[in-house]
């Protein structure tokens, strides 16, 4: 005898997906899925076995490295690959010869997620792989995803998407619907029951009154219902009294030439309460100089409003990330939390 299925029977969740995958990105037997990032993360696991499901060949590097990214995709003929933003700016990095030395053509599809993508990056990788470039965000939560292909994005550059899973909604701080292009909290309506491990007031936290479900990020939509993430609410800097958005500061120092990396955070401040503060990895180690960091507030003043441009720049090694690509911002913060008044140092 058959047994019915109930709500969110997990069988049922993954046959779906698998279904869906097929349809979305093309898995089928002939398939070949690189897997670049470890399988102890939910996403790439998940679409190693699902790639495995349609019967197709999965490759698992290690560990990334850039150039033998690029060298399994030639020697395999990859046709699906899932990457991170910062994967991306690693692979822009390598000199011209190399990256024209490798084949990708084979590519049909390049999923990328986990963290925010600068719009230039993005831009880069569509101009060198082709718009085979797949965007979704989501959560292990299941709350709700988003997403966007190529020619989408092109359309409505920096945008993760519309809703494909979840009824997409941006609130204020009581919960009420926001119109198009303002900025607010983003939820969405009709997901999977979840709860946290042993902690109850993080799982009421991530709901509200309706119900509805967020990942704790903010952002708005526009008027054919693209999302667009402003940062984390956790990540917002208030400066007098204005909202500032760490992601878009970020965003702009990623365009300028020297810079590999940037973080933006908010640090103490007598008089506004928080200023802007940019913690930036260099291409080139030895440039840093007080200089550069002037040089990099005044490329900010440039195309942001005063009080979004840097205050002071510091300059690390390397950025604190996880090795699924996204900032630890919270091991920056922590740093400054004491400093006060910061001056741009190397």
């Amino acid at each position: 005898m058959l047994k019915p299925l109930v709500p969110w029977d997990r069988r049922a969740i993954d046959d779906t997906e698998t279904a869906s995958w097929r349809k979305s990105f093309g898995f089928n037997q002939d398939s070949v899925y690189l897997s670049t990032a470890p399988l102890y993360h939910a996403a790439p696991l998940r679409y190693l076995v699902r790639m495995l499901r349609t019967g197709g060949r999965t490759i698992v590097m290690q560990k990334f490295d850039p150039e033998a990214a690029l060298a399994a995709i030639e020697r395999y003929r990859v046709t699906h690959s899932q990457w991170v933003p910062t994967m991306f700016v690693r692979l822009l990095a390598l000199p011209e010869t190399v990256r024209r030395r490798y084949d990708v053509s084979s590519l049909k599809v390049a999923i990328h997620a986990a963290a925010p993508c600068p719009p230039l990056v993005k831009q880069q990788m569509i101009d060198w792989f082709g718009p085979v470039i797949y965007e979704y965000y989501a959560g292990s939560e299941g709350a709700g995803l988003t997403a966007i292909d190529s020619h989408e994005w092109l359309a409505h550059r920096g945008s993760v998407g519309r809703a494909k899973f979840g009824t997409l909604h941006i609130v204020d701080e009581d919960d009420r619907e926001l119109p198009v292009g303002e900025i607010g909290r983003v939820f969405f309506e009709g997901g999977p029951p979840f709860e946290y491990h042993n902690d109850p007031a993080k799982t009421r936290s991530v709901r509200n009154r309706h119900g509805w479900a967020t990942y704790g990020d903010i952002g708005h939509v526009d008027a054919q219902g693209y999302l667009y993430l402003s940062d984390r609410r956790t990540d917002l800097i208030i400066s007098g009294g204005v909202n500032v958005y760490p992601q878009e500061i970020e965003n702009v120092l990623s365009e300028h030439p020297a810079v590999a990396d940037a973080a933006v955070i908010g640090v103490p401040h007598a008089e506004f309460g928080e200023s802007v503060k940019a913690i930036v990895q260099l291409r080139e180690r030895d440039a840093a100089s007080p200089q550069l960091a002037d040089e990099l507030m005044a490329f900010c003043r440039e195309r942001l409003s005063h009080i979004k441009v840097p205050r002071s720049v510091d300059f690390e090694d390397a950025l604190p990330r996880h090795d699924n690509g996204k900032l630890l911002r919270r091991l920056l913060k922590e740093r400054y939390r004491s400093i006060e008044n910061p001056g741009a140092t190397i």
